[in-house]
């Protein structure tokens, strides 16, 4: 039996991980217990792994190939790298990584994609080898962008985290390594952070979900998207960097933070959110904005690659 990468898990993030791996000149074995995975998963990879490959710039020969199994154990059996994408609850994903922890071979990295559960309790349902089960967390869309967090636990090793870290780096992602368990991770509370404001402003009429939307997406998510928001406001701070900025505007900016809102976010501004994200959408079709904004960031990352004296 050949070697290939383990996808266990074939939903939304699965499959996206799926036609990353593909598009990368991985062979690549899957498996999914739902009924009718392997038709989805065949189905979603028409849509999303020709962009894949633009993105690793491999022509179609230079694909690797798919074959989709009916077990966690012959998927695992064999595998160099196994990334877990099954349901985000702790009992189910435990279940799976047990499976594969039993049947994998010694020494190979089991990742699981779970986007706030700490690796540790996840490394309590492993006997074999608890110390190579990290967390790999990828974002939406997996195919597309390339930030994956890879999380240790309390039994991980270091030559693990080194190993995953080199491994998502093989396949053109840009890994960063959370250096402490925390709910969320790191990027997840980043955004939680700016939700929590903007829900709070929506709720105290402050602004619409669409201005909140226009705000960053025409705003700081640009300047964002191309240094992140510290290098942003070293930039900003012209020839004296990052302590000139904050000399300047520190404490301005302290008083806006202990003045940030902190909403409940039950149901009443639920409704709030929903009605004002329908507001928004009047008149645009989903399946054409997610193609237009999967589209532009392909752009924005060609052109990112392309610039000499980005980090």
């Amino acid at each position: 039996m050949s070697a290939a990468v383990a996808v266990v898990g074939t939903g939304v993030i699965g499959a996206a991980w799926t036609a990353g791996f593909l598009a990368a000149g991985l062979d690549v074995v899957a498996t999914d217990p739902a009924e009718g995975a392997e038709a989805r998963l065949r189905a979603s990879l028409h849509d999303t792994l020709d962009i894949a490959s633009e993105l690793c710039g491999r022509t179609v020969a230079e694909r690797g190939s798919l074959r989709f199994v009916d077990s966690v154990a012959e998927a695992a059996a064999h595998a160099t790298f196994v990334q877990e994408s099954g349901p985000e609850r702790l009992d189910l994903k435990g279940a799976l990584l047990a499976e594969i922890d039993a049947v994998a071979p010694r020494g190979v990295v089991i990742a699981s994609s779970t986007s706030g559960l700490e690796p540790t309790a996840l490394q309590q349902f492993c006997s074999i080898d608890p110390g190579r089960v990290i967390v790999g967390h990828p974002f939406d869309p997996a195919h597309i962008i390339p930030l994956v967090e890879v999380v240790p636990g309390r039994s991980t090793t270091g030559e693990c985290a080194e190993e995953a870290l080199a491994f998502y780096r093989s396949i053109g992602k840009k890994p960063v390594l959370v250096r402490a368990e925390i709910p969320g991770h790191l990027t997840n509370r980043l955004q939680a952070a700016l939700w929590r404001e903007a829900y709070s402003l929506v709720d105290r009429g402050v602004a619409t979900v669409a201005d909140i939307d226009t705000a960053i997406s025409h705003g700081p998510g640009l300047r964002w998207a191309i240094v992140g928001p510290l290098t942003g406001q070293h930039l900003s701070g012209g020839e004296g960097g990052m302590r000139h900025l904050l000399e300047h505007l520190g404490p301005p900016a302290q008083k806006w933070m202990d003045d940030l809102g902190e909403p409940q976010l039950d149901d009443a501004l639920a409704d709030k959110l929903v009605a004002g994200m329908h507001d928004e959408m009047v008149g645009i079709d989903r399946t054409d904005l997610v193609a237009d904004r999967d589209r532009l960031l392909v752009d924005i990352m060609r052109l990112k690659r392309s610039a000499r004296h980005l980090p």
